[in-house]
């Protein structure tokens, strides 16, 4: 089981890569993508992957990740999971992965009015999404 959820999130990792390798090709981040539909479509799968990535990381592999090694009860929170993960060193921060779901219900709306918002948003996702695949590296090298 574990590892149908490790491939499942390497799969959105890998398109998440895809669509940051294009972002970081772009000369700068500005507004100006929001009238390129083409960057505007690598923007959209960069934080649909983004989003997929942590849903199935933080929903589903860390607790059946816990379970395999025998550290997982049906009572823990997403808090105590994240603690445990920190414990074991799959995880830097249990704090960052809170700011990391924070950022991703920010992505996960639309603020047509406010573009360097949604542009900071992109930023601090780019970040993330580095640390996240070590999160996800970890967990598969352990």
């Amino acid at each position: 089981m574990i590892k149908d959820i490790i491939e499942k999130a390497l799969l959105h990792q890998n398109r998440l890569s895809m669509a940051l390798k294009e972002i970081e090709n772009w000369d700068n981040l500005d507004k100006d993508i929001f009238n390129n539909f083409e960057k505007i479509k690598t923007i959209d799968s960069f934080i649909y992957r983004f989003i997929k990535l942590q849903d199935v990381m933080g929903e589903k592999l860390f607790k059946v990740f816990l379970d395999d090694i025998g550290e997982y009860k049906d009572t823990m929170s997403l808090v105590d999971i994240l603690d445990k993960l920190e414990r074991f060193e799959i995880i830097d921060d249990a704090n960052h992965w809170m700011e990391y779901r924070k950022l991703r219900n920010q992505l996960t709306h639309e603020y047509p009015n406010n573009e360097q918002e949604v542009l900071d948003g992109i930023t601090l996702a780019i970040v993330a999404s580095k640390n996240i695949k070590q999160i996800l590296q970890n967990i598969s090298k352990y």
